[in-house]
């Protein structure tokens, strides 16, 4: 009679089909991002496919391992309990499709668990997945084909504990490293809380202020600084949904006479939603909005519910800029000016289209585009003194950006980023480009940049005309000078408050104004000490 197989010898097997899985996982990854890159024009070389290849190895490969080696485990398992208990279905042909079907429902898993939509990038689309799965197919293939050397008639197999190792590991995202603290003599004030999760904030004449709340409601507070107990009425249905909801609000420049209000949202349903603009007038009774009107809307739909963009500002000729997203699944669209996803668009006070946006007119392309080529805009602001609109967008894993926004530019994004993805695959083998607009600075780590403010006031002089950005991630502000078109980071502010924050603001007293985001978000009022 054989000897039983020695529990080392399994999980030796285990562990070279794994890798052999992971490797080629990470190989089909890499190939169908540079595919996609191709698809945009972009020529890419055999010399920088065999590097991006190897930089995949060595970065996305070990997370993946992780992922997959949980579904290979449990698949594995499962197909030896039933070819011993049953005899009728070879290993050959069992192991491969229980690795297959195992990785097919750990990212269904993943993709309904994790806060994006699809954490791996190649599996967007059907080819990119069923190749992933070919490639666990292999590896359960060569698991079976190793077993089966080393298996006797009358032997068996014992557990496999080598996945116990692989199990007690995780995936831990690298933390920026913070720029030293400045405390200049302010003191924090909380003016409301109990907001569930605010986006935005904006001023009214007398006072008053105006904060949207992402589930779709917009609150205002009256002239001595007190939140009113009942939302706004009248606002367009939102959809709400993770990163969607509601978004900005902006004050018309004429307000005082039309009373006028724009909000930015999403609209539609997780299979089919757009950003959306709307304008209604403020009622004379402060209780709600009136003929609201949806003066714009992305095209096309998109499914999902991430990515949205959504700032608005006024540029100095009254025309709105609105800044988008790339939806995340939608990426390469971003390039691709015949849509409005993972742009920034200008348009006239009613919706319409500037007569002298660049592609105004075009028969190919989305008149209300302004630039193109980002990822998740979600801090605007015109610089009056500079003359310069200023945008962030969030990168992936890095590659956060500010950019200077021009007519008709090409901000990059999924061409060139110096981010990751949230794997650790390469999105691209590429941080610059010609032609293509570079940022005046981007943060590697991520800070996850929110609302952003030029601080204009004379409370504090000593940040007069500096940037204040709000980091989610790092909950602080951060500080950021420019200078002979560079940008610079000079500090950060506020550690103490130790939330996430989600809108900056000068107030037309000179104090900040900060939006903490959670469920139960706070208004904050900075003024000196």
């Amino acid at each position: 009679m054989a000897a039983p197989v020695t529990w080392w010898k399994v999980s030796l097997a285990f562990i070279v089909a794994l890798v052999a899985g992971s490797v080629l996982g990470s190989l089909v990854q890499t190939q169908f991002n540079l595919q996609a890159l191709e698809a945009l024009g972009v020529d890419i070389g055999l010399g920088t496919r065999l590097e991006t290849s190897m930089k995949d190895l060595a970065n996305f490969a070990p997370i993946y391992a992780i992922l997959f080696g949980a579904s290979f485990l449990f698949s594995q398992a499962v197909a030896a309990f039933v070819v011993r208990r049953t005899g009728l279905v070879s290993r050959l042909v069992l192991y491969p499709l229980a690795a297959a079907v195992g990785l097919w429902v750990t990212l269904e898993l993943v993709n309904t668990l994790a806060p994006m939509p699809t954490l791996i990038a190649a599996t967007r689309e059907a080819g990119g997945l069923v190749t992933m799965l070919i490639a666990a197919a292999v590896a359960g293939w060569l698991f079976a084909a190793l077993v089966t050397g080393l298996v006797r008639r009358g032997g068996g197999l014992s557990a496999m504990p080598a996945m116990a190792l692989l199990l007690a590991g995780g995936l831990a995202l690298p933390q920026p490293e913070a720029l030293a603290d400045e405390h200049s003599g302010y003191q924090i004030e909380t003016l409301a809380d109990g907001l569930e999760h605010p986006w935005s904030l904006a001023f009214l004449p007398e006072g008053r202020m105006l904060v949207t709340e992402r589930p779709g409601r917009l609150r205002m507070l009256n002239a001595d600084g007190e939140l009113q107990p009942d939302p706004l009425e009248g606002l367009p249905e939102v959809f709400a949904s993770a990163q969607a909801g509601l978004f900005d609000v902006l004050p018309a420049r004429d307000f005082e006479q039309s009373r006028m209000v724009y909000l930015s949202y999403a609209c539609g349903t997780s299979q089919a939603n757009h950003a959306c603009l709307a304008r209604g007038e403020l009622g004379d009774n402060g209780r709600g909005l009136e003929n609201v009107t949806e003066i714009f809307r992305v095209e096309p739909a998109k499914e999902g519910n991430a990515h949205y963009g959504g700032r608005l500002a006024w540029l100095p000729d009254s025309t709105l800029i609105m800044t988008l997203g790339d939806g995340f699944d939608y990426r390469e669209q971003a390039q691709r000016r015949e849509n409005h996803i993972g742009s920034i668009v200008r348009l006239n006070p009613d919706g319409s289209v500037p007569e002298d946006n660049p592609y105004a007119g075009s028969d190919q392309y989305q008149g209300e585009i302004y630039s193109y080529g980002h990822r998740n805009v979600q801090g605007l602001v015109y610089d009056s003194e500079r003359e310069l609109l200023i945008a962030h967008e969030h990168g992936p894993r890095g590659g956060d950006e500010i950019n200077a926004i021009k007519p008709g530019g090409n901000y990059g994004w999924p061409i060139t980023t110096h981010g990751l993805d949230y794997t650790g695959a390469r999105v691209t083998p590429f941080t610059e480009r010609e032609g293509i607009e570079p940022p005046l600075l981007h943060w590697t780590p991520s800070i996850a940049p929110s609302g952003m403010a030029v601080y204009n006031g004379d409370l504090f002089p000593q940040w007069q005309g500096d940037l204040l950005v709000g980091g989610l991630v790092t909950q602080k502000v951060h500080r950021v000078s420019l200078e002979n078109g560079q940008a610079t980071e000079q500090g950060v502010l506020f550690e103490e408050i130790g939330e996430r924050i989600r809108d900056v603001r000068t107030g037309p007293d000179g104090a900040i104004y900060l939006l903490t985001d959670s469920d139960n978000g706070r208004l904050l009022k900075i003024t000196p000490e």
